[in-house]
């Protein structure tokens, strides 16, 4: 098969893929090794990137698909109003933040992190499909457990869990550090390693949200609710 059309072929699958597709996978369907495969791949990586194009290449969550460069997405938002974390309000996006970091993680647990009740921020969260139950806890009662899903790799960019800096380097000031420290260690006294690939400004959002969220705001409820 000669190369550019091996170049053409695989960019066109990863075009009409709505999810990452791994180069086992697609070595399969266009007849070639997965050694060329995996060549190729990189190949159209580096050259999307060099040349500026308005799409990128990137291996996430084991496998490969197409993303809109992070350069054009203003340009993108004022032309369809896509899925978007931003939609999230903030006490969905605090509740994220400590479930990534901190799985597995009970509501309880959840709870005691935040201050606050989160049940329905949860549920809201799992619908969305970024968090799903990963099992029940041995201690009295079974409580289920939460863990972030693959949809959450798709939606953030992520190869895997291990790839994001820590959150608190997004904390604007070292008070607010302080807090997600704590609270991020009050359940167990330990902190995992998250790297999420949203935009400092969301991931700044979640930081504030610490410092700056009232436990005596309803607010969030409201914004479930509508």
């Amino acid at each position: 098969m000669a190369q550019e059309n091996l170049y053409a072929q695989l960019e066109a699958l990863l075009f009409v893929s709505d999810e990452p597709v791994s180069a086992a996978e697609l070595a399969k369907i266009v007849e070639a090794r997965p050694s060329e495969v995996d060549s190729a791949l990189a190949f159209l990586a580096h050259r999307f990137a060099d040349e500026e194009r308005g799409i990128q290449l990137r291996e996430v969550a084991g496998g490969w698909r197409l993303y809109s460069h992070p350069a054009y997405h203003e340009v993108i938002e004022r032309y369809i109003a896509s899925w978007d974390t931003r939609t999230l309000s903030q006490a969905a996006l605090e509740t994220l933040a400590i479930i990534a970091y901190h799985q597995p993680v009970t509501r309880s647990e959840i709870n005691t992190i935040r201050g606050v009740g989160s049940e329905g921020v949860v549920s809201l969260l799992v619908d969305k499909g970024l968090v799903r139950e990963t099992g029940r806890s041995s201690s009295p009662g079974n409580a289920i457990i939460y863990g972030t899903s693959r949809t959450f790799l798709e939606r953030f960019g992520l190869k895997s869990l291990n790839d994001l800096p820590p959150l608190e380097q997004f904390a604007p000031d070292e008070h607010t550090k302080q807090v997600i420290r704590d609270r991020l260690s009050a359940a167990s006294g330990t902190m995992a390693s998250l790297e999420m690939e949203p935009t400092p400004e969301q991931m700044q959002q979640i930081a504030e949200g610490y410092e700056d969220y009232d436990d005596d705001d309803d607010d969030y409820i409201e914004e479930l609710e509508q």
